[in-house]
């Protein structure tokens, strides 16, 4: 037996592929159009930027370890019981902390073939087997989780409306989901894009956590809130479970000016609302504009589209990156998504939006 000359991580850790988040720089001397993380081109509420300002005197201070005036702050918006919520370093934690809670070695973890790719991260950092069930239409397919079921599996991720491709499923094909569930499995209902979704047939899951024992939705204040920058995001969850991410979760897993701007940010709704218009506006424009150029664009329900590019040489995803990039515009490639042929571009201002259909119509036109 060899011994190890240094200290080693444990198996699965290095299977890890870390993730990249998007490009946001450009050439120098053009000005940036940062289009590659679906960040709202409004900014975050001015009553959020007051109220992050008004912690600076107090930094000395640890924050409120149980979130408590922005767990009181979201239930109060959406009419739950803040003991059922549990605020985070982003989403991005909790669906670590749920995971880590879950999900052990030689357990399987399930999502859908162009999920989030913290869901791998996640099922391997714990140990677990990563089951990636293939789409149809880019978009999950109910069927296809239910059959990938097996007595390994522990946990089931849906992102609805999913990233990077925008598509959702409807509520009923969700409580579907959840009803073809084994009870002892946990379905992750990652509500991320919710506030961007004006469809009938769509819920975010709260009224499914509500009745559920084995269902729990994550949110974040990263996107329609603008305050990625702060790191702040949220689940809501069955007693039971609560109580067990409760024993796991860092005491001061959210800092002061986090909790007292998403509070403010919560109570602002008329700026959730101008945000919301600009994206409805501005979404449906682009997407059709891009399509004019003979390009295909996913039907999206979020704040991004994905925009598919030919294979044919000088035509690529990867050139019209290089492209846009060349003019300040940076748009995400999602190659690590297993979509090398396609661009997510977040709707931006209305001066991005028209900049980038520009682009993308004399890079269509240019000759290969």
């Amino acid at each position: 037996m060899t011994m190890a000359t240094r200290p080693t991580p444990r198996p699965g850790v290095l299977d890890i592929e870390a993730y990249v988040p998007g490009k946001s720089a450009a050439p120098a001397g053009v000005k940036l159009h940062k289009l590659s993380s679906n960040e709202t081109p409004l900014g975050p509420s001015p009553k959020a930027i007051a109220a992050f300002e008004g912690l600076a005197a107090k930094l000395e201070l640890y924050p409120d370890g149980t979130s408590s005036k922005l767990k009181q702050a979201i239930a109060g918006r959406y009419g739950l019981d803040p003991a059922r919520i549990i605020c985070g370093n982003g989403s991005d934690e909790l669906l670590e902390l749920v995971t880590k809670a879950y999900l052990g070695a030689g357990d399987e973890g399930i999502y859908s073939q162009y999920g989030f790719l913290v869901y791998r991260i996640a099922i391997l950092a714990a140990g677990g087997k990563p089951v990636i069930v293939p789409e149809k239409n880019y978009t999950a397919d109910v069927d296809g989780i239910l059959a990938a079921v097996t007595p390994k599996t522990k946990i089931v991720f849906l992102a609805n409306p999913n990233n990077p491709t925008g598509t959702y499923l409807p509520f009923d094909e969700v409580k579907r989901l959840q009803a073809g569930l084994p009870p002892h499995v946990l379905l992750v209902l990652d509500a991320a894009y919710a506030e961007y979704v004006r469809r009938n047939d769509y819920a975010s899951g709260i009224e499914l956590v509500a009745e559920s024992e084995n269902v729990v939705m994550t949110r974040t204040f990263s996107k329609i809130y603008g305050l990625a920058n702060l790191r702040i995001g949220w689940i809501y969850a069955p007693a039971h479970i609560i109580d067990a991410l409760e024993r796991i979760r860092g005491p001061f897993n959210v800092n002061g000016a986090a909790i007292e701007a998403g509070a403010a940010a919560v109570a602002d709704e008329a700026h959730v609302a101008a945000a919301l218009e600009h994206n409805e506006k501005w979404l449906a424009w682009t997407t059709a504009e891009v399509e004019k150029l003979g390009l295909t664009v996913t039907p999206s329900v979020g704040n991004f589209i994905l925009i598919h590019f030919p294979k044919t040489p000088g035509k690529t995803a990867k050139e019209a990156d290089a492209f846009l990039t060349q003019r300040g515009l940076i748009l995400r490639a999602v190659g690590g998504y297993g979509l090398p042929d396609a661009l997510r571009m977040t709707i931006g201002s209305e001066e991005a939006n028209r900049l980038v259909v520009a682009a993308l119509a004399d890079f269509v036109a240019a000759k290969a």
